[in-house]
This record gives C-alpha cells, structure tokens and sequence, in this order.
C-alpha cells in the first residue's frame, strides 16, 4: 500500500457523490419560470449548482426582482423535493468511501447545500456515519470562498497540503486554491471539462471508477 498523502479528503455532495445535477438544474428552471423570469439554459442553470442557494438563484435569473427572492427559492425547494426521492449516489460512490475510510483518511463534505437540505440527503442515501465532519453554505461562506476547507482544516488539525477537494465544478475546484490546497475534479457532474482544467486540479476523473482507481494510487 502507498503512504497516505492526504488526510482529509472534502468531497462536494451534488454532483459528485450524488446524481441529482439534473434535478437540480430543471428545479432552477421550473422555479424562475414560476416567478415570471427568463428561464435560464440548461447550461446556465448548471453553472450555478455548487453556489450557495440564493447567489445562485440571482446568478441564474438576473431578472428576477430581489423582492422575489424569498418566492424564488421556495419555488426551488418545492421543485427539488418533489423529485428527490428518485435521486441516488452515483454507482461506486459507496465502496469508494469505504475503501478510502479503511486507508484511514478522515471524509468531510463542503457543499452549497443548506444544513438541512444535506442532513435530508445524507439520510436518504444511509450515509449519516460516513463522514467525520462536514461545512453548508448556510453556515459558513458560500464558494468559491476558501472558509469552508479553513474550518474543516482547523476542525481537524490538519495543513493545506495535506487536504485534497474533490468536486465537479469550478466553485469547488477555485475554492481549494483560495484556500491553499490540492483538487481533482470530476468530469460526470455539472462544469465541462475544459472549466475544471482551467482551475489546475491534480486531475479531472471520468466516472466513479476512474476516481477512485486514481485515489487509491496517488492520495
């Protein structure tokens, strides 16, 4: 076995761990639509998943009036919830993390989520005691600010370099270098390629299997 490398690893949640980049971006397009805005392309409306809620909302529907805001984001919530139960881990994504937890890396998750929303994910997909730690967008900053990984290296005791954080979009990718560490990108989610490569990952995985063959070789 390799020398361990990294001792926290900080995975985003959708559309990494959890194929729900779909939903979520037709939820983003149901809700502007019901609130009388320019409903946004499925590409703008996937740029914005890994935000915080609210700055993604505003990114994605520039027209909406602030005042509708609140409307706009419950809208979301009704839309997404509505389809969440049909939403899973991607395939792997569980004996992933098993294997990485018996390395003995400690496993945290950095997502645009609200605390709420991601306990409810967690539950739904059995995965309440996967992780050590975790950091939403509704307690800390929103990314591509570096505070997220902060907390969690300060939560954990451990150094830049030795935390790796693993998402499929530029936000998460951008937040790992605000923050002074390593990244790898994935390739199934939300952001095209070429965005994630732009941003210097250690490397950007093709599926699940590529993750985790290339974890278990290099973190």
């Amino acid at each position: 076995m390799t020398a361990r490398k990294f001792d926290l690893i900080a995975f985003d949640w959708d559309g990494t761990l959890f194929d729900s980049t779909v939903a979520i971006a037709r939820s983003i397009q149901l809700a502007v639509a019901d609130v009388g805005g320019t409903v946004p392309t499925d590409e703008q409306a996937s740029y914005v998943i890994g935000m915080a809620l609210l700055p993604a909302l505003a990114h994605a529907a520039p027209d909406v009036p602030q005042e509708k805001y609140n409307d706009l984001a419950n809208r979301y919530r009704y839309h997404y919830l509505k389809q969440q139960e049909r939403i899973t881990l991607f395939q792997g994504v569980l004996p992933m993390l098993e294997s990485l937890r018996e390395r003995g890396h400690l496993l945290t998750v950095a997502t645009g989520k609200s605390r709420r929303g991601l306990n409810e994910a967690l539950q739904h997909a059995d995965l309440r005691g996967m992780f050590d730690g975790s950091r939403t967008a509704d307690e800390t900053a929103g990314k591509p600010h570096p505070l997220m990984l902060q907390e969690l290296m300060a939560e954990f005791g451990v150094e830049p370099e030795r935390l790796l954080m693993i998402g499929d979009t530029s936000h998460d990718l951008q937040m790992a270098r605000n923050a002074g560490c390593a990244s790898v990108g994935v390739a199934y989610g939300a952001h095209a390629t070429a965005d994630l490569h732009a941003c210097a990952p250690l490397y950007v995985a093709r599926d699940v299997a590529d993750l985790r063959q290339w974890l278990a070789t290099n973190a």
